[in-house]
């Protein structure tokens, strides 16, 4: 299997690492992602911890990260609707293993959703605890940008407070570009207005239809590349921000199918992070720092 190689950035800015996301291999398990991770040249993985028993285990995803020479580099935490009993029945003690995980495999973001409508007691609890969980540890929690959910002609938003977690104010955030197409959201402005939170990306892409596509970027309507470059060109890789090609290849019917899929996302992430800006026109890194300009937590070093 052939990786794809970088090309070159300019000193001193280096363009942001790109992990494949093991929820891009289903429905083939945590391990094959590791394997096509390291042998297309990605730069680490993102854990998604779901129903696949490998993903719940920390010390086996130690052991495939060894073996394969691949990090990882971020956790998603088991807040999907399939995935309420994962760990544990409460909500909180979902993000404080999930916290304790990335803590233990050395990554250092956490990647949330915001609570369901009705996860009541959690929803009034979800600002504090993820403001609170990540500073012993210096893990940084990023809450991601959802979409609303369209049922027989009928929009409905299943998030507390609402899809777009900027609404609320968090300190970290994750840009999911399918979750953008899928809720009609502009996905420059919500980047902006993520601003100096937006800590991680999910690379993928959507047709605008009112379901969640994730599809390879490039072949949606989402400015997946006018992300990158403006990702690219702020210092988003410098101050510690991640993109991750978390995309659906579940219809691929051979390993290879999948391979070339995957490879053909991380040439897209290669070719669009590449900074451009030279050492004198560069701004000040603005990513990583919380929203409300106060000192980002310590991080561990990777």
């Amino acid at each position: 299997m052939t990786g794809v190689a970088a090309s070159p950035v300019p000193e001193g800015l280096p363009a942001p690492p790109v992990a494949l996301s093991t929820a891009s291999v289903y429905p083939e398990p945590a391990p094959a992602a590791f394997e096509l991770a390291a042998g297309l040249g990605y730069d680490g993985v993102e854990l998604m911890v779901w129903s696949d028993p490998v993903s719940q285990d920390i010390r086996a995803v130690r052991r495939l990260s060894d073996r394969y020479g691949v990090p990882v580099l971020a956790v998603h935490a088991p807040c999907l609707a399939v995935t309420q009993r994962v760990w544990d029945a409460d909500p909180i003690g979902r993000i404080r293993r999930s916290v304790d995980a990335a803590a233990r495999l050395d990554a250092r973001t956490v990647v949330l959703h915001p609570p369901f409508r009705w996860q009541r007691r959690y929803a009034a609890r979800f600002a504090d605890e993820v403001a609170r969980a990540g500073e012993r540890t210096g893990v940084r929690l990023a809450v991601e940008n959802m979409f609303p959910v369209t049922r027989a002609g009928l929009r409905t938003v299943p998030y507390s407070p609402g899809f777009d977690p900027t609404e609320a104010g968090h300190d970290y955030y994750t840009l999911d570009l399918s979750h953008t197409a899928a809720s009609g959201a502009d996905a420059l402005v919500m980047l902006e207005r993520m601003g100096a939170g937006l800590i991680h990306l999910h690379l993928t892409d959507g047709s605008g239809a009112p379901r969640d596509e994730h599809l390879v970027p490039g072949r949606g309507s989402q400015p997946c590349a006018e992300v990158c470059e403006r990702l690219a060109g702020n210092g988003f890789g410098a101050a510690g921000g991640t993109v991750v090609v978390e995309v659906s290849t579940r219809r691929c019917r051979t390993r290879h199918d999948r391979a070339a899929l995957l490879a053909g996302a991380l040439l897209f992430a290669r070719l669009h992070l590449q900074p451009t800006a030279t050492p004198e026109d560069r701004p000040a890194p603005r990513i990583g720092v919380p929203a409300d300009g106060a000192p980002a937590s310590p991080a561990p070093s990777p």
